[in-house]
């Protein structure tokens, strides 16, 4: 068996006690667990008996003291080329050792009335630790022979049992210095066996935690796949279906115009549903590129200080010819002094949609309204309308990517990305957006933004 290189720092007063236990016992990554409860223990009886043995010669217990320094020899012997040879105990010869010398002891020392019973079980204990488990049984049955052999030769043979103390006295001293030997011996054994057990359940207690961190990321990519694949299902029906249907539409509206088959009623009326179904398109295709830019580019926002009433009036007046178009009253009430917090092109869009959805779903006659007020330190900006109002069943997605586009009061298609937008693009800014709604009695649309107030 190779030999491990030991090797002493040659200033220990620089190192604790940790740092000179573990020179005796030795290195974890050298040594295995039953080499270093070995090696304690014996570092620990070699220092107990060093006291022991001079105590028990002045006591005048002189064949406790000698089997006392023959186990000291033994194990100083058994422990030095384990420590710095790297030669492994003998567990065969460490449990017959045991046997001969304490069974020496026994009728040595005082038989039954001795100590040496008391220190019987902690040997076997550190037999047990220091030797494979194929062993337990085979040195548990016979050190069990053993000990009821011993007791059996002793009452049949009491004249072989010597007595080198007096009751009282010389039992009092027996006792007192053998007690230690087994306690420090199952102190250290019990002590090695408990920390090994709370290193390996430390271990495993952080491989079920990197086993639940994977599978909770394994769960989480697992969504994020599935979101994606309805992502790009949602952008192949847009594509293929609700982009091409308007513009084959404007293909055959503009046929027609072409070949002349129209007469002078039919080509206004003509004219207008081209306008209209062209309109839809662009804000189709609009609202698709928009998406598809913020997916691609992350979340880039530029958030600066605006006049609300100048950031909006622009696209109010746009939206409000289109609801005039349709007969529909449009009013917002903004006050020139609201000042916001938030990304101009962003908050734009998300206004243009939230009205033009508003113009979609209300019928002639129909009216809406823009308020924005001041709220502490955030501005709440509604769109109020009397349409036809939302479903229960298409309020549970309406922000989502899945929700199924619908048709206005005049058949205007949606293409079900301009919420979508529209809540993205909020609380990139920091903001917020909710709705009400009451089927055929209207909705309300609200999004909750800084004000300026928090610069």
């Amino acid at each position: 068996m190779p030999r491990p290189n030991f090797s002493m720092p040659d200033d220990h007063s620089l190192k604790g006690k940790s740092g000179y236990w573990l020179d005796l016992i030795g290195s974890p990554s050298i040594f295995s667990l039953e080499s270093r409860i070995f090696h304690s223990i014996s570092v620990g009886l070699i220092l107990l008996l060093s006291i022991y043995v001079p105590y028990n010669l002045y006591a005048g217990l002189y064949i406790a003291s000698v089997s006392a320094f023959g186990v000291g020899l033994f194990f100083f012997y058994q422990y030095y080329h384990s420590r710095f040879h790297g030669i492994p105990h003998n567990n065969t010869l460490f449990g017959l050792i045991g046997i001969v010398i304490f069974g020496f002891n026994y009728f040595a020392n005082s038989g039954i009335n001795g100590s040496t019973d008391l220190i019987w079980p902690a040997y076997l204990l550190l037999v047990f630790t220091i030797s494979p488990y194929r062993q337990h049984l085979t040195w548990l049955v016979i050190y069990l022979l053993c000990f009821l052999a011993l007791h059996i030769v002793e009452y049949y043979y009491p004249f072989l049992v010597r007595y080198p103390f007096s009751a009282g006295r010389g039992q009092f001293i027996d006792r007192v210095t053998a007690f230690p030997i087994p306690v420090v011996a199952i102190y250290i054994i019990i002590k090695f066996i408990r920390e090994n057990y709370d290193k390996e359940k430390k271990v495993a207690e952080e491989k079920t935690i990197a086993i639940e961190i994977s599978k909770a990321q394994l769960s989480l990519q697992k969504d994020q796949l599935e979101q994606s694949n309805i992502e790009k299902n949602k952008l192949m029906s847009i594509i293929s279906h609700d982009l091409r249907t308007p513009l084959m539409n404007i293909q055959s509206y503009l046929e027609l115009l072409n070949e002349n088959v129209l007469d002078e009623v039919e080509r206004p009326m003509m004219e207008k549903a081209l306008l209209t179904s062209t309109n839809n398109a662009m804000e189709m295709l609009s609202n698709l590129l928009h998406w598809s830019k913020s997916q691609m580019e992350g979340s880039h926002v530029n958030l600066v200080k605006l006049n609300l009433l100048t950031a909006l009036r622009g696209s109010l007046e746009m939206e409000k010819v289109h609801a005039e178009k349709k007969g529909i009253s449009l009013d917002y009430y903004i006050s020139p002094q609201l000042d916001v917090i938030a990304d101009k092109d962003m908050l734009q869009l998300v206004i243009r949609n939230l009205v033009s959805n508003a113009v979609k779903f209300t019928p002639l006659d129909g009216s809406i309204t823009i308020n924005a007020e001041s709220l502490l330190q955030e501005c709440k900006i509604t769109i109020n309308d009397n349409g036809k109002g939302i479903t229960l069943e298409q309020q549970e997605n309406i922000f989502s990517i899945k929700s199924e586009p619908t048709f206005g009061t005049n058949n205007e298609r949606g293409v079900g990305l301009g919420l979508v937008l529209c809540k993205e693009f909020i609380e990139r800014q920091g903001g917020r957006i909710g709705f009400e709604s009451q089927t055929g009695l209207g909705s309300s649309f609200f999004i909750i933004i800084p004000s300026s107030t928090q610069v």
